[in-house]
């Protein structure tokens, strides 16, 4: 009996001398998993313990091997890669400069008040290539805003349509070609104007001499007299459009720029 409680005395003893010395080892391992196994805020384990990096790849080398998803149909590009170097030193110390004066010497109402005046004649532009798109609801809306904007707005120097409801739409020509499914053409960078392709060039024209012809409001056959209309005109385009030359930080600017407006155009011809 006696010998029979030692052996169980001896083994209890060797019992815990086993687990303290495994218990240590258990916690260098649990330590050694904390240091090499990171849990990230995603619920992933070392997500990037197996990446290979290339420390020899930028963003211009990046940019530089994805240029070909970003072709686009351009026969004239060194042409167009001129004007677009012109547009760009014009905008940098002529556009902006003009831009920056107008803002600061005239007030935000006026700024506003001239912009919703000359949005107000774009309308009618954006009616009549409704109206060739076969978009009933868009051209029922248009003229409601012009209604409204020349009638209560006191000739579209207020907004009130889009107050209630009415918000500004945008159709020109060269959306109504492409809604009948006239091809884009060659990709062109047209003088100040900017971006542009063979049907768009074309619509451009067309909604020019079609506002012409219709001379709303006698502005058109005014700005014959007044040039300087057209020049404030200018400005305020410019004054509205948040684009800037050199924004995108990129060498490949001119791919970019030619890739997004073409697909914002496919777009704005499907809705």
């Amino acid at each position: 009996m006696v010998n029979r409680l030692l052996l169980v005395t001896a083994l209890l003893a060797s019992g815990c001398a086993l687990a303290e010395e495994v218990a240590p080892r258990a916690s260098v391992v649990e330590a050694d998993k904390t240091e090499t196994l990171t849990v990230e805020s995603d619920g992933f384990v070392d997500p990037l313990r197996e990446l290979k990096f290339n420390p020899g790849l930028d963003q211009r080398e990046f940019e530089r091997s994805t240029l070909a998803a970003l072709n686009i149909y351009d026969p004239l590009e060194s042409l167009n890669r001129r004007i677009y170097h012109f547009n760009y030193r014009f905008d940098q110390w002529v556009f902006l400069p003009v831009v920056d004066g107008y803002r600061y010497i005239t007030p935000s109402f006026v700024r506003t008040g001239v912009s919703n005046f000359f949005n107000n004649l774009g309308d009618v532009p954006n009616l009549f290539n409704s109206v060739l798109q076969l978009k009933p609801q868009r051209s029922a809306q248009i003229t409601a805003r012009l209604m409204f904007n020349t009638i209560i707005g006191v000739g579209g120097l207020w907004d009130p349509a889009t107050k209630m409801g009415l918000p500004r739409q945008s159709e020109d020509f060269g959306q109504t070609l492409g809604f009948y499914g006239v091809p884009d053409g060659p990709y062109l960078m047209l003088p100040i104007f900017g971006p542009s392709n063979l049907r768009d060039t074309t619509g451009l024209v067309v909604d020019y001499v079609g506002e012409k012809e219709i001379n709303y409001l006698n502005v058109p056959d005014t700005a014959s007299d007044h040039p300087e209309l057209t020049v404030l005109r200018a400005v305020d385009k410019r004054y509205t459009t948040n684009f800037r030359y050199g924004q995108t930080n990129s060498p490949f600017e001119y791919e970019k720029l030619r890739y997004v407006y073409t697909q914002s155009r496919k777009l704005q011809i499907a809705e």
